[in-house]
């Protein structure tokens, strides 16, 4: 970890981890090309409620350009979602009014835009065995050196401190390449739900000592 550091979320991350959505955001690939209209789109679902609700269990990877990956997890899936659903997604929808017309015809960003209005807020069984989740992205310049590996074992170090029995992630279908990065870590495919471009995988893992 020479060249890269490992620390927590603090203010004024938003800009450098909303980009890092942004830039893996294409079922794993650069999102920039699809999200030009918002490039924050994504970021405020899957990384800025993180920052904000679970600040001790967001851990940020940066190196001398700047931020560069993150993992992100929630104690309590259930808890997290009820607030997100109370505290965060009444602004969003209240800022984004939600698309119309033949879906479509839509673009990536007013798909997303149409989540803020209609969000997933699925949970794999047994859910009392996989309460948390979490998820990472890393930027290419990032990836292949296990910074990946050790982001997740920090973070999953940090949820069974504080009495998660278990951790659960969703992954989209065409991502081929992380599903086996997560098998690797010890993850096991629960369920899969739809298929294709709206197709995911859902792993967990126990954090039974």
């Amino acid at each position: 970890m020479s060249d890269f550091s490992v620390r927590l979320a603090r203010a004024g991350d938003e800009a450098g981890t909303y980009h890092v959505c942004m830039k893996t955001g294409n079922f794993g690939q650069d999102g920039e090309p699809c999200y030009r209209e918002d490039p924050a789109a994504l970021g405020r679902i899957y990384v800025g409620p993180y920052l904000a609700f679970e600040p001790e269990l967001s851990l940020i990877l940066e190196d001398e350009q700047g931020i560069c990956g993150y993992a992100l997890g929630a104690l309590d899936s259930r808890q997290f979602f009820d607030r997100y659903e109370r505290e965060w997604r009444p602004v969003l929808c209240a800022q984004f009014p939600a698309p119309t017309g033949d879906p479509a015809s839509w673009t990536r960003a007013q798909t997303v835009h149409h989540g803020y209005h209609h969000p997933d807020y699925f949970i794999p069984e047994p859910s009392a065995v996989y309460p948390s989740h979490l998820h990472i992205d890393l930027l290419v310049r990032a990836q292949g050196h296990g910074y990946g590996r050790h982001l997740v074992e920090r973070l999953l170090e940090r949820l069974m401190l504080r009495g998660s029995v278990g951790v659960h992630l969703g992954m989209s279908i065409l991502n081929t390449s992380a599903l086996g990065f997560y098998q690797r870590l010890g993850f096991r495919e629960l369920i899969r739900v739809g298929e294709g471009i709206d197709g995911s995988i859902y792993l967990g893992r126990s954090l039974h000592p």
